[in-house]
């Protein structure tokens, strides 16, 4: 395999929300690739639940990430990092209007992603590590439904854009993928209306809704010395339902 598609011996990542849907495919392909991996739900119950595939190369741990205490004590457990990839995220349709709830969004979505970041800075910078933000196309599209949804994940954008001007010189590349309609746990009530399942197809270059595997491929890219100049950049992967 070309070098530069290639992870490097020992490489090891850490994946926040690992034990989701999208987390999950992350994790499995970046265990497939050869790298060690941690990877983390919210809770025990959340990890039970997973679609990851337990193997020796795979380390699974509750974290909740709006805790500074737990999260500053995970990343201190952990010797090398190669690359962060945050993708714990949360949305509450209609229930965001409320102030309470529109705050806990943002605290694990955007406010969350910091807190990891700068957790693991330190030992980013000697690896000379990546990030990678799972943002979403939500970031640039609004849905009337989730107001802090699409605010926070806009959030992420830019946030991803400072921090990677911030941590250059640490030799720290921060990218972000920005998935569109794909078919996990968080829509399947709405996939159910098949009416509407058909027209965000229809609305897509693909016809089709994507799998969280298709997100996973552009996460490891970012990753690898092939992208080495890639920092502060945003890649969709919405299926070209945004192009047109």
């Amino acid at each position: 395999m070309n070098a530069s598609f290639s992870l490097a011996s020992g490489f090891h990542a850490v994946v926040i929300g690992g034990a989701g849907d999208i987390g999950s495919a992350i994790a499995n392909l970046f265990c497939d690739l050869g790298a060690t991996v941690s990877a983390t739900g919210l809770n025990d119950a959340d990890i039970a639940r997973t679609q990851l595939k337990r193997r020796d190369n795979l380390r699974l741990a509750p974290l909740d990430i709006t805790d500074d205490a737990a999260v500053a004590s995970f990343a201190n457990s952990h010797r090398r990092v190669d690359a962060l990839i945050n993708c714990a995220g949360i949305l509450a349709r209609d229930k965001e209007f409320e102030i309470a709830t529109f705050m806990k969004v943002i605290d694990v979505n955007l406010t969350g992603t910091f807190r990891t970041c700068a957790a693991f800075r330190q030992a980013l910078a000697k690896a000379r590590g990546s990030i990678v933000n799972i943002a979403s196309m939500n970031a640039t599209l609004a849905l009337p439904r989730i107001p802090a949804y699409c605010a926070s994940k806009g959030g992420v954008v830019m946030l991803t854009k400072a921090l990677a001007l911030a941590w250059a010189d640490e030799g720290i590349r921060v990218n972000a993928v920005a998935p569109g309609y794909i078919e996990t746990s968080i829509n399947a009530a709405g996939r159910a209306d098949r009416a509407h399942h058909q027209r965000i197809a229809d609305r897509t270059a693909f016809k089709r809704w994507g799998q969280p595997e298709d997100v996973a491929g552009a996460v490891a890219f970012l990753c690898m010395p092939a992208s080495q100049y890639a920092t502060g950049t945003v890649v969709a992967v919405d299926g070209g339902f945004l192009a047109g």
